[in-house]
């Protein structure tokens, strides 16, 4: 399974990366806006930390199709590996995201709210899926919903990859997990809960604490 970062905070990615096998980052329009900074710089910085192994999706802003084109194509050429272009599942999108294919540019066809627009798009030739897991929740149940995508592809033997989105808490990502899913992208405070447990902090220190007691030192060897 592909572990993905949903953030465009530099500094937190770093020490993501540091933490875990990382697979790539995703970003969007929103969530380059919230880094108060002009976005090719972040988008950047954001290359120049990624390793040539680690996938980067940027997402386009225009919204019509020959718009739509323009950006990726441009987002296509920013690396010369590893780069997709994050496209919604809108009209434009996916006629977009057909003509994407034909020129051999990587997509990522976003704001998937059904499994039925998820495999339209993979039937155009999207390689990665996003479907929106926590928004999906308003209108049923997104974590279901997304089950069911995976084995429609698995069913239809199609090759894009389903990279779960929009998470708001660490249990959906672990349901997903669960269910197979090929690939999540998770936002940095959600990554972070799903290391991060209380338990473990107590459990070292009473691990050091009766070490020390024994010993009289806080290190293994002398």
């Amino acid at each position: 399974m592909e572990l993905i970062i949903d953030s465009a905070d530099v500094a937190q990615i770093k020490a993501l990366k540091e933490l875990c096998t990382v697979a790539g980052v995703t970003t969007n329009p929103t969530i380059l806006t919230k880094s108060g900074r002009e976005a090719t710089e972040v988008i950047q910085d954001l290359i120049d930390i990624l390793d040539e192994d680690q996938k980067l999706f940027i997402q386009v802003v225009k919204t019509d199709y020959e718009g739509i084109m323009e950006e990726a194509k441009k987002i296509s050429q920013l690396r010369p590996k590893n780069m997709y272009v994050k496209i919604p599942v809108t009209h434009d999108g996916l006629k977009a995201i057909k003509e994407c294919k034909k020129l051999g540019i990587h997509t990522l066809a976003t704001a998937i709210y059904t499994a039925e627009q998820a495999f339209i798009a993979a039937a155009n030739g999207a390689d990665y899926l996003a479907p929106y897991v926590n928004r999906m929740c308003n209108y049923g149940d997104g974590v279901e919903t997304t089950k069911d995508l995976i084995e429609m592809l698995r069913i239809h033997n199609m090759p894009a990859k389903v990279v779960a989105a929009s998470f708001k808490n660490t249990y959906q990502v672990h349901e997903l997990i669960k269910a197979g899913i090929p690939a999540v992208t998770v936002p940095c405070d959600v990554l972070f809960n799903m290391i991060n447990h209380p338990a473990t902090t107590i459990a070292v220190g009473e691990f050091t604490m009766n070490w020390q007691k024994a010993y009289n030192r806080k290190e293994l060897f002398k």
